[in-house]
């Protein structure tokens, strides 16, 4: 059924990147955030500046990652190391940064990922999604897709309920939890390589990868079960 085995009965999408097009919002943000932070460490320290690349340093350290954990990863990967009240600051600025743009430019939905989940609904497969943001409430209504899934696992449920981030499954978990349904009953779509591998790691039944960004080799090292450039592919 719309390309899924047969025994899957629940669709869990995350939101950046699968269902709309904020994927590229969040790279903006955190590229304002992380240039401006760098920009003025290399004016205290005498570094050189290095921007922070919006494809590359994006898709390894912070895509799919809760905001903190983003945060101490693309530092740490440039040899920096903060403590937690920094962390939270910088998470603050790029959440503001996000919201920003998204009362600036509104939010754009994927067409083919619209109509895909409108065939699933119209199936009676449950949906739900599953998304480390805490706008992905707002990204949904902003996109005028809310009214179309039953339960939302995003960053405030998280936190919340001390769950892990991506790539950990538990937030995929907690999806499949609030349908009623096992996760080996479930499909988990994703862009991002930590939510490829939450999927894997979860023991889903089907983990369907969208590449967005050229990176289709890496999502089935990642665990995915198929790989489509739009979820429309699958029908």
């Amino acid at each position: 059924m719309l390309g899924l085995p047969d025994p899957v009965t629940a669709c869990l999408f995350d939101l950046d990147g699968v269902l709309t097009q904020t994927a590229k919002i969040h790279a903006a943000a955190w590229k304002q955030l992380f240039d401006e932070y760098l920009r003025d460490r290399a004016r205290r320290t005498g570094e050189e500046f290095v921007p922070f690349d919006a494809h590359a340093d994006y898709d390894e350290h912070v895509d799919g990652l809760p905001r903190d954990d983003g945060v101490r990863g693309f530092l740490s990967s440039r040899g920096i190391e903060v403590d937690d009240d920094e962390v939270r600051r910088l998470g603050d600025r790029k959440n503001e940064l996000v919201q920003q743009i998204i009362e600036r430019d509104g939010v754009q939905a994927y067409d083919g990922s619209i109509a895909y989940v409108h065939a699933a609904r119209d199936a009676g497969l449950r949906r739900a999604v599953v998304s480390s943001s805490s706008n992905c409430r707002a990204g949904l209504q902003a996109a005028g897709i809310l009214d179309l899934f039953e339960e939302i696992v995003d960053g405030h449920v998280t936190r919340d309920l001390g769950l892990r981030g991506k790539p950990a499954p538990d937030s995929f978990l907690e999806g499949a939890r609030r349908l009623g349904v096992p996760p080996d009953r479930a499909a988990v779509f994703e862009d991002a390589l930590a939510g490829v591998q939450a999927g894997r790691d979860g023991g889903f039944g089907y983990v369907v990868g969208v590449d967005r960004v050229g990176q289709r080799d890496a999502l089935r090292a990642h665990g995915a079960d198929v790989v489509v450039d739009d979820l429309a592919d699958l029908t």
